[in-house]
């Protein structure tokens, strides 16, 4: 049995909360800039221009590459033969959300009551998913959402006789729907099967994988694909100004449902996907 210790968690959680606000995955890097030699639309390609100056400016001044740094959101893989000394686990990723947050001056957008506000001041607590994993390792994704994308995310419970075209349709009208607002170019998220909340979580989950990666079911590749060029024919373009590319990446997560369900979960996140992975 492995021992991984209390600090061990908040120190890596707090450099990946830090490191995620910072800096995008390299394959999201170069996607951006292939996009901006593709689009056609003048001002939309000004607009890809820009955010692939402000990713290296960002990287140049170490700041924060948007100001909204999101409500984090972690991913917890734990090995059933660690063990976790010094404290809960829940309690040492918010100890190091607080640190990574206050330290690395980083935007604190979380408030204690969905109804009565107030914030928090360190960005606590984290929105925790954790399950058990083969092995004796901690394995930590900090994913930091903002809410400009996240409140344009749907899900639909469909019924099983449901032709892919609706589906195809759903996703692309959450996207119309959204217009602008998530700030655009976007990734998707897609979840399909499950239940309601698994459904929701195999969304978020699709936005960490990386965009360069596709489903490696061929019919579910195919699906990212179909997906992909009908959100990018709704014209809604960067920044919703109109353009060839609305999305950069869908990335489709599925898993077995009831006999009587099909749940479609689109979870919107903006260009800005960010999201951090270390091991302890």
């Amino acid at each position: 049995m492995r021992e991984i210790t209390f600090d061990q968690i908040k120190a890596a959680v707090a450099t990946a909360c830090v490191r995620a606000n910072k800096h995008l995955p390299d394959d999201l890097c170069k996607l951006i800039s292939d996009c901006a030699e593709k689009e056609s639309n003048p001002l939309a390609k000004s607009i890809f221009g820009d955010l692939t100056e402000n990713i290296a400016a960002a990287n140049e001044l170490d700041i924060p590459m948007c100001q909204d740094t999101g409500m984090a959101v972690v991913f917890a893989d734990v090995g059933q033969e660690a063990r976790i000394t010094g404290g809960l686990l829940s309690e040492a990723v918010d100890a190091g959300v607080a640190e990574g947050y206050v330290n690395g001056l980083l935007r604190c957008s979380v408030v204690a009551d969905p109804i009565r506000r107030g914030n928090t001041n360190d960005n606590t607590p984290a929105v925790l998913h954790t399950r058990l994993v083969a092995g004796d390792k901690l394995t930590l994704t900090v994913s930091p959402k903002g809410f400009g994308s996240e409140n344009m995310s749907a899900i639909k419970m469909f019924t099983p006789s449901a032709p892919t075209e609706d589906i195809i349709n759903f996703v692309t009208d959450t996207v119309k729907t959204a217009g602008g607002n998530p700030c655009p170019p976007i990734i998707l998220g897609v979840g399909i099967g499950g239940d309601f909340e698994l459904c929701a979580l195999l969304a978020k989950r699709a936005l960490c994988r990386p965009v360069s990666q596709r489903n490696p079911d061929r019919l579910y590749a195919e699906l990212e694909q179909r997906m992909l060029e009908a959100v990018n024919q709704t014209g809604v373009g960067a920044q919703g100004f109109g353009g060839d590319i609305t999305a950069l990446a869908v990335n489709i997560e599925h898993y077995p449902t009831h006999i009587a369900g099909l749940p479609v979960a689109v979870n919107v996140g903006c260009h800005a996907a960010r999201h951090c992975t270390v091991v302890v």
